[in-house]
């Protein structure tokens, strides 16, 4: 068989799905789900630089700044999902964590694959979005050679942001001296040959779930492993609040109802004026004295 001369290891040919075309159907199951296991022991290989990256998020954060993912294709797809879970689940504005994805919102579901060519469309967004140095920006390339997100990470450090490198092949020694941290989870070649919609955007999604969820912990978002900051929205949500409360304070379901009333649907707000036995408006600026530290307000949630 002849070698690629690829040298990206998200184009490489893998040896054991080269008769994918002749498998069974649990064959193939089978195949990718081994392929599978391994994309997270490569992230594990990088927890390093994630926690790096977590912190540079948490920094940006602290300093009135913003964490911004910008990719093409399925890792830009990955970086606007990421993103748009914050609010929904954190409560968060969403100006705090946003998904720049080159061709826009129309390839979220349709794919605009000449969009990712041009350098001057990714340096376009970073302006668009007067990016600067209180941000943090993490560009998201499998293959590492995306100009459209290149471009991006040019201009956002030019404007003074930190930025980072998130891709699933070997980083070259220019990658890694041109940004804050670089991330390179090695899944190796895919089932189907540079299809990284499957191991690379796995990994992708592990990576970028680990660096916004520890963001959030880190900011005073969780309170135990509960997501106290969620703004009660729907039916869900609210079930999901009033059973928050009725665990973290010892309540029954109808006080549980009443304080999620009170505060305005927020559960956060909620516990501590329970705690502190104060209005909306004196647990808020109690809240803002501690950073949103909930823990720094009212006591961790150890023994509970």
């Amino acid at each position: 068989m002849v070698q690629s001369i690829d040298t990206r290891l998200t184009e490489q040919r893998n040896p054991r799905s080269t008769r994918i075309d002749q498998l069974s159907t649990i064959e193939i199951v089978d195949l990718i789900n081994a392929e599978d296991r391994m994309v997270a022991a490569a992230v594990a290989e990088e927890r390093e630089q994630v926690a790096r990256a977590i912190d540079l998020t948490v920094d940006a954060f602290r300093k009135g700044g913003r964490l911004f993912y910008v990719g093409a294709g399925t890792s830009g797809r990955l970086g606007v999902l990421d993103a748009s879970e914050m609010p929904p689940t954190y409560n968060t504005d969403p100006e705090l964590v946003q998904g720049v994805i080159a061709g826009g919102l129309a390839a979220l579901v349709r794919a605009q694959e000449g969009a990712e060519d041009h350098a001057e469309d990714g340096a376009k967004a970073m302006d668009e979005r007067n990016v600067g140095a209180n941000d943090f920006v993490l560009g998201i390339a499998a293959s590492g050679t995306t100009p459209y997100v290149h471009g991006a990470l040019k201009r956002a450090r030019e404007r003074g942001a930190r930025t980072g490198f998130l891709l699933c092949t070997y980083p070259s020694e220019r990658l890694m001296q041109s940004h804050d941290v670089v991330i390179a989870p090695l899944v190796g070649p895919e089932v189907i040959t540079g299809s990284t919609r499957m191991k690379a955007g796995t990994a992708t999604k592990l990576v970028l779930n680990t660096i916004s969820t520890a963001a959030m912990v880190k900011t005073g978002k969780v309170f135990g492993n509960l997501m106290v900051d969620l703004q009660v929205t729907c039916q869900k949500l609210q079930d999901r609040g009033e059973r928050i409360l009725m665990e973290t304070l010892g309540i029954e379901r109808w006080e549980a109802q009443h304080l999620l009333e009170a505060s305005g649907g927020h559960v956060k707000l909620a516990i501590v004026m329970n705690k502190l036995g104060l209005d909306a408006e004196g647990a808020r600026r109690e809240l803002d004295v501690a950073g949103g530290s909930i823990a720094d307000v009212v006591g961790d949630l150890k023994g509970r």
